[in-house]
């Protein structure tokens, strides 16, 4: 775990699990951690679907693991993916528990990431894939995520969605693998979920010799020395703080709270940003009436939140 002092006093967990699991486990996870997190405080998202848990949770150290261990009492192991970060403030304003159909949305029905996956790749070797030109790093992410952040020399899917990731491997990959011949396909997200569930999906197409960084790119922040990282730029992050630097700490990035892009300081001296208003993105894409609406939020969110 990253370490903190005494002005960091929220531990930010993020954590997935894929694992069968029947209504039954599913409500009474629902139940007791939802009674956990109101006890202790505890904010953010757990997911929970047939295929397993996923989420984001916010709170003092001993209330986040107190949620982790219920988690892993219901499942019955200790298989959850966990990586940590500190904040200064609470990075979320609310809790939730949702049940939906995926943990992590590919819209793909056939593919079991607990069945079938990739072979993991320890953040500590990770730089090894990446300067290895036999190896091709595909980047899960999202076009904006990637646009604040990523490892130079992986290959960009554009998609606006993990939904369009198997759309792109259907059009794209094969010609990719045709023109640059690599003998392995590695692959990387954020906390190592949507590049788990990619691998999947790539073996059951087929394509063989796949890999994914083990935990992602948080845990390979929280492993791998600044001096001998890679990383260029922030990392998006789901939540209050937006990005996050190689500390793992709050970075330059902020979010339009009108089109929930992110805007760096630069962007924000732009002519068209009002805070939780407008941004460049996002200018000729709402009425007056929204703009308005959007005023009158934002005047909420001020009076209730540290963040700015």
């Amino acid at each position: 775990m990253t370490k903190h002092n005494q002005k960091t006093n929220f531990l930010v967990a993020a954590l997935y699990c894929f694992t069968s699991i029947d209504q039954t486990e599913i409500y009474d996870l629902s139940e007791e951690i939802t009674i956990q997190a109101q006890k202790n405080l505890v904010l953010g998202t757990i997911l929970l679907a047939k295929e397993g848990v996923n989420g984001t949770i916010c709170g003092t150290e001993d209330g986040i693991y107190k949620i982790i261990e219920i988690i892993n009492t219901v499942l019955g192991n200790n298989r959850l993916e966990l990586k940590f970060s500190w904040s200064h403030n609470q990075v979320f304003r609310k809790f939730r528990v949702r049940k939906k159909a995926e943990i992590v949305t590919m819209g793909v029905d056939y593919i079991s990431p607990e069945e079938t996956t990739g072979i993991y790749v320890e953040p500590k070797d990770w730089n090894s894939c990446l300067k290895d030109e036999n190896t091709l790093v595909i980047d899960t992410r999202n076009e904006y995520e990637i646009g604040i952040g990523g490892f130079k020399g992986s290959i960009n899917p554009h998609i606006n969605s993990f939904r369009d990731f198997p759309y792109w491997v259907g059009k794209h990959l094969k010609t990719i693998l045709k023109n640059k011949q690599p003998k392995k396909i590695a692959m990387f997200c954020t906390g190592g979920i949507r590049c788990e569930k990619a691998t999947s999906l790539l073996l059951n197409e087929g394509f063989e010799n796949v890999y994914h960084l083990h935990g992602g790119i948080l845990k390979y922040l929280e492993d791998v020395p600044k001096d001998k990282s890679l990383w260029d730029g922030e990392c998006f992050v789901f939540d209050q703080r937006v990005a996050l630097t190689k500390d793992l700490v709050q970075g330059d990035y902020s979010m339009c709270y009108a089109c929930g892009m992110p805007l760096s300081s630069k962007d924000r001296e732009k002519i068209n940003y009002v805070r939780g208003v407008s941004c460049y993105h996002c200018k000729d894409s709402y009425s007056e009436k929204d703009r308005a609406r959007f005023a009158e939020r934002q005047k909420q969110y001020d009076q209730n939140s540290k963040f700015k």
